[in-house]
Formats: C-alpha cells, structure tokens, sequence
C-alpha cells in the first residue's frame, strides 16, 4: 500500500491539505487584524449574533469578521464626530460658550452627544 503525503496541495480551490490520521485537514490562516473592534464593533457583532446569526457565522467562517466590524468602528466614530459638528453648528453650540457657561456648554455636549449615538445606532449599528 502506498504512503500517504503528508501535505498537498488543491488547485481546484487552491488549498494546502496537512495529513492528521486518515484525513486530509485544509491549512486555513484567519487574516492578520490588528484593529481594535471598539465599542460600536462589539455593539454590532452582539446584534448580528442576535439578530443575523447566518451571516454572523458566515464572516465568522471566511475569516472576515474582525476586519469587517474594525472598518464598521471606524466608520462609525468618523461619522459620530461628523454628526456632532453638524448639530454643534446648527445649535450654536461654541467656544466662546464654553468660555463664558461651562455648565451649559456641558449639558448641551451631552444632550448633542446623546442624540448623535442614537442617530448612529439607528443608521449603522441595528441595521
């Protein structure tokens, strides 16, 4: 009988196979991410779980969800920061405020802020 290989390659689809016992394992390397997901990737990836388990396990399985969730924080803070400036404006929400009612300037801050997130989880989180 003859020997087994111990590795193979596929060119069918391009996959190296190792031998473990009586079966050839496809050599599968996971993308290297080193991005942090932030909290908008966690908050996504705990809705998809939820909400789209296929397609969660679908990016889980081609070694795609860390990157896709990292891009999606990414995304997500540049366009919380956009949505901030924009109401800043459209409020009159200042420095020169902040200079002469730092209390107010706060409250509005976070008023601002508050309602941004939530226009953020509307448009990008929970979709």
């Amino acid at each position: 009988m003859d020997k087994l290989k111990e590795h193979i390659y596929d060119e069918s689809n391009g996959l190296h196979y190792t031998l473990v016992g009586d079966y050839y394992i496809p050599n599968l390397n996971l993308p290297e991410e080193n991005r942090s997901i932030g909290h908008y990737g966690r908050l996504h990836r705990d809705y998809l779980k939820q909400e789209h388990p296929a397609r969660y396990s679908y990016l889980i399985m081609t070694g795609e969800l860390w990157t896709y969730l990292a891009d999606l924080n990414e995304q997500a803070e540049e366009r919380l920061d956009l949505i901030i400036e924009q109401m800043k404006v459209a409020e009159g929400v200042t420095e020169e405020l902040k200079s002469q009612n730092q209390l107010e300037w706060v409250g509005r801050m976070n008023n601002i802020r508050n309602r941004a997130e939530e226009i953020l989880r509307r448009e990008m989180i929970y979709i």
